[in-house]
């Protein structure tokens, strides 16, 4: 754990509980910029070691630790938390949930779940019992992205080559899987190629998705569409896209990205356009007329 001395007594204290990827570093430094006193409980194996240093209180958690979770927050003063980065689902599924070393609060939790299989294990529910158990306890979480609202994409062209003709109907085509499949929760990418779908995400993530796509299409060119469920709860699960995305894109020999906007978290986002400009990948950010169903790519 580390504390620093020098914290204002006054500042809010604002809890992070931190998984994998850029986006945690991006939420603590802008809740440090803010005056918070970041309480950060970074999930082994996932969150990056600099998070301990840029926090005011943080202590390594285990995922089945949800009890242990709590109690350091209550322990800490943290009335009003967050979570930022992603949490492998693989990890849940390896073998049996058990090898995890779950405590008491989590087996509570989860016993539904992982045990007598009397509800699902869909991302949402999954992390909707997570937040419930710490409301019980008088944590309330709220979006990341209250924190940090710019870095929520834009509706715009955002790379030089725009899609052509022939994409935007494989954009339109794929928009409307993507929904689909967000709806009942089983991931948020669809990858298209001539309205034909080649590969849908679930619980192997985003990059497996494209890497799927790139193997069936032999370097042919496909669009990957990106967008958030059609009731996205902002707190958890944010669709969100950054420099390996479009690393993984390029050496899969993808044309297009579409992706949400205003429900998209952007990260790296001059090394993003930059990439994508010198390999001529297509970025765009869309918002669906809920009147018409037509698309608009500028705000």
């Amino acid at each position: 754990m580390h504390d620093e001395q020098h914290t204002n007594a006054t500042a809010p204290r604002v809890g992070l509980i931190a998984g994998w990827g850029r986006y945690p570093i991006v939420v603590a430094q802008a809740l440090r910029a803010q005056g918070c006193h970041v309480v950060c409980l970074g999930v082994a194996g996932h969150a990056d070691p600099v998070l301990r240093e840029m926090s005011n209180a943080y202590s390594d958690i285990g995922i089945g630790k949800l009890g242990t979770a709590i109690r350091y927050f209550r322990q800490q003063g943290v009335t009003r938390a967050t979570m930022a980065g992603k949490v492998h689902k693989t990890l849940l599924m390896q073998g049996h949930w058990i090898k995890l070393l779950p405590d008491w609060r989590a087996l509570r939790t989860f016993f539904p779940h992982f045990f007598s299989l009397s509800k699902d294990r869909k991302d949402d529910t999954l992390l909707k019992a997570v937040v419930d158990a710490f409301a019980e306890d008088g944590i309330t979480f709220v979006p990341a992205t209250i924190f940090v609202p710019e870095i929520l994409v834009k509706a715009g062209t955002i790379t030089k080559r725009q899609p052509s003709r022939a994409e935007m109907k494989d954009i339109e085509f794929g928009w409307k899987i993507a929904k689909k499949i967000g709806e009942v929760d089983i991931g948020q990418s669809v990858a298209v190629q001539g309205q034909a779908v080649l590969a849908v995400e679930a619980i192997e993530g985003t990059d497996a998705c494209i890497r799927r796509a790139g193997e069936l299409c032999k370097g042919h060119g496909f669009t990957l569409v990106k967008v958030a469920k059609p009731n996205q709860d902002m707190r958890f699960d944010v669709p969100t896209i950054g420099i390996g995305t479009v690393e993984s894109l390029v050496q899969a020999g993808a044309r297009v990205l579409a992706i949400e906007a205003d429900k998209t978290i952007f990260l790296d986002r001059e090394e993003v356009i930059a990439f994508a400009d010198q390999h001529r990948l297509a970025i765009v950010a869309l918002r669906r007329d809920a009147a018409t169903g037509q698309f608009r790519d500028a705000a």
